[in-house]
């Protein structure tokens, strides 16, 4: 049965990986919760005038020739597709249910306004009864006029399909709570971890470009460190990472990077992947 089960899941992502499409993924953010300048911090890392110490709240952009599709809706989520001119969405894909992941879902309402298209959500359970509960009004049954159309998708632990776009979920611990990183073809993304469970790892095995959070260094109680990630990229002989939902205790983004071997480096607001 480990056997068949092992198979299963080679073939799967064997079948994602041949069959997705090419993809652009661009960093919308890649800081922790409070962003990176932190509000009234006096630290160096606050101060900088890099633009790549500039991090709003972590979230990507998956784009295909036909589809594209954001990972969690920050707080920052308006001023992210306004400043990317993100133009069409046709979905949003949530790791899980922090404020700092779903706050900004209220802003989706110009795509529908523009698309006239209800937009599909897809989401964990815990993670759609946040929702439920931050944003009542959308599933309100009396809806206000003007109020976010959404089209609420379930995620189980299978592969699925957004458009042309083949997701498969990978389940992730923060410290208890379960939270969803996604593989796209090659490519996968996991933010705000601490532990992967074994059958989840061989998910991620055969990535060639894995994004992991790396908080800080000094260790998290629900986040890995900067090295903690290095070493789970390295045991899992993955050709390239790079980190994300990074704090200001990590320290100055060039400083860090130079420490850095060229095949792990921290991620920036705005940096592209072309897969």
């Amino acid at each position: 049965m480990v056997i068949k089960c092992f198979a299963d899941s080679f073939l799967i992502l064997f079948f994602i990986a041949m069959h997705c499409p090419p993809l652009t993924i661009t960093f919308l953010g890649t800081g922790t919760s409070s962003g990176v300048p932190m509000i009234a911090c006096p630290c160096e890392v606050c101060h900088s005038t890099n633009p790549k110490d500039k991090r709003l709240r972590s979230s990507i952009l998956v784009q295909s020739p036909t589809t594209t599709l954001v990972v969690d809706t920050t707080p920052d989520f308006r001023y992210q597709m306004l400043r990317s001119n993100i133009t069409k969405l046709d979905a949003v894909i949530f790791t899980h249910p922090h404020k700092d992941h779903i706050a900004g879902l209220d802003d989706i309402r110009g795509y529908n306004f523009f698309s006239h298209k209800d937009m599909d959500v897809y989401a964990n359970e815990i993670t759609q009864q946040a929702l439920r509960n931050e944003f009542h009004y959308i599933f309100s049954d009396q809806k206000y006029p003007g109020i976010p159309a959404v089209n609420l998708h379930s995620i189980s632990g299978g592969p699925f399909m957004v458009g042309d776009i083949p997701v498969q979920p990978i389940q992730v611990w923060h410290l208890k709570m379960p939270v969803l990183g996604f593989r796209f073809g090659n490519f996968t993304y996991i933010t705000d971890a601490n532990k992967i469970d074994a059958e989840e790892i061989e998910k991620i095995t055969g990535t060639e470009i894995l994004i992991l959070n790396a908080l800080r260094h000094k260790p998290h109680i629900s986040h890995f460190t900067l090295s903690e990630a290095i070493a789970l990229a390295d045991e899992l002989n993955i050709p390239l990472a790079y980190f994300t939902h990074i704090s200001h205790q990590l320290g100055l983004h060039e400083k860090i990077n130079n420490t850095l071997p060229a095949n792990r480096q921290l991620a920036y607001d705005l940096q592209q992947i072309i897969l």
